[in-house]
């Protein structure tokens, strides 16, 4: 596959609009692409209408597995490109990845090397393809898995966790006029939340700290009203285990009339496997991986920056994107020798 054959693929995949539930265009074109290449590809179905992509070197048992997403956030932006970047929706995160792969894995297919690839829907929501694909039959149970996000060619040492946490106030409607015969709910959320605020969160000396950020309020009906019901969406990335600081959480509000916390923990954190000479970072994201974890042993690595995928500027570098599918080529070689 040419240099510019890949170039013209990426451009390809971020034309077809694959905003997350509408990934089944880009995953047809994807299986006619993987079977002109010579692949042995079939669909994996996740529901009625939606599907992972799977595909292998036809009668090799895989030892390495590369995977990424083709689900993309909205709004759908079209292609476009110069002499150093393709623009577009997806193009970091992740088609120009899907891209560097398949230049990879076509090299490695031509070597009848023990490789697979596997690429899943619903990464942006909920991870429904991961799970699916976790539990299916199609699943080789291979040794390793490169999950590809946008990483700038470095290799991450750990993934952080999300923990989400919503916290719901509750109080007595009456005019605003007379306070004194309602019970203000925003004003039960602004006490929870300060409480919550002051929590110490955990650090982990070779990560980092975790974060926190709250990032919807609502509640309320009218200024003349005193607000019955408030609520507020708080997500926490993780640097460990959950529990202790799901309790910490409880018991700060612990007492407080009429408000309730739920914690739910959506990614776990984990550490991950690095490579000599590749350069190291902490991905504070998270991705598929905790979903995957009977694809192999994982390792994340992909071409193109987290800093502006979802951005109306997402783009990705070609000079990065080709630098991306040699490591991914020679990363796969000294794994499979493993």
């Amino acid at each position: 596959m040419t240099s510019e054959r890949v170039f013209q693929l990426v451009r390809q995949l971020i034309d077809i609009e694959s905003i997350t539930g509408n990934e089944a265009a880009v995953g047809e074109f994807l299986l006619g692409e993987l079977k002109s290449l010579g692949f042995d590809a079939q669909k994996m179905p996740v529901t009625d209408t939606r599907f992972n992509v799977y595909a292998a070197v036809a009668g090799v048992k895989p030892h390495v597995v590369f995977s990424t997403h083709i689900d993309t956030v909205p709004p759908f932006i079209p292609s476009s490109e110069d002499a150093e970047k393709i623009y577009g929706r997806g193009a970091c995160d992740t088609k120009g990845i899907t891209g560097a792969m398949l230049h990879a894995a076509t090299r490695l297919l031509a070597e009848k090397a023990p490789i697979a690839l596997l690429w899943v829907v619903d990464e942006e929501r909920d991870s429904a393809g991961a799970h699916t694909a976790n539990e299916s039959p199609i699943n080789p149970r291979a040794k390793f898995l490169i999950n590809g996000e946008p990483t700038e060619n470095k290799i991450a040492t750990a993934s952080k966790g999300s923990l989400k946490v919503i916290v719901t106030a509750r109080g007595r409607m009456a005019h605003s006029a007379y306070p004194e015969l309602g019970d203000s709910a925003i004003e039960k959320l602004l006490e929870a939340l300060e409480r919550i605020r002051a929590v110490k969160l955990p650090v982990n000396p070779e990560v980092g700290p975790t974060t926190m950020n709250i990032g919807i309020i609502e509640g309320g009906r009218a200024p003349n009203v005193i607000p019955d019901f408030a609520r507020a969406q708080i997500l926490y990335r993780l640097v460990g285990p959950a529990d202790q600081l799901k309790k910490d959480i409880e018991d700060s509000v612990h007492g407080l009339p009429g408000v309730q916390v739920d914690a739910e923990v959506n990614n776990i954190f984990i550490k991950l496997r690095t490579f000599e000479d590749i350069p190291t970072f902490v991905a504070a994201y998270t991705t598929d991986i905790p979903a995957l974890s009977n694809w192999g042993e994982p390792i994340l690595f992909g071409p193109g920056s987290i800093h502006v995928a979802h951005t109306t500027g997402e783009f990705i570098s070609k000079k990065e994107l080709l630098a991306a599918a040699e490591i991914y080529y020679s990363m796969a070689k000294k794994l499979i020798t493993q």
